[in-house]
């Protein structure tokens, strides 16, 4: 099944969120095969980065709560407020929505 992680940024945590990101993306890596969507949450300017919105598939709700407790940005107390949440994809991806170049 399909969870979201719905995860919202401390206050004034963006130098956090900057050096950690490597971490985080090596340890996204390890699941990479069964994201079905994820990257960060911005303010309107699209570039301020305020939290992160993930979806990947785990067999349970207790598996995706154990791999959240050691996500690095987790791990580090970046996270004012975490969601976890059950997910169907009903709607197929469109074509023209690929991932952002980084």
């Amino acid at each position: 099944m399909i969870f979201t992680f719905f995860l919202i940024d401390k206050p004034d945590s963006a130098a956090m969120r900057t050096e950690l990101r490597p971490v985080h993306k090596a340890y996204l890596a390890q699941v990479a095969d069964r994201i079905a969507f994820a990257g960060p949450l911005t303010h309107d300017d699209g570039h301020t980065m305020l939290g992160s919105l993930l979806a990947i598939d785990f067999e349970s709700r207790d598996l995706a709560h154990a791999w959240l407790a050691q996500e690095p940005f987790t791990q580090a107390g970046l996270y004012a407020r975490t969601e976890v949440q059950a997910f169907v994809n009903l709607w197929p991806q469109k074509a023209g929505f690929a991932p952002a170049a980084q």
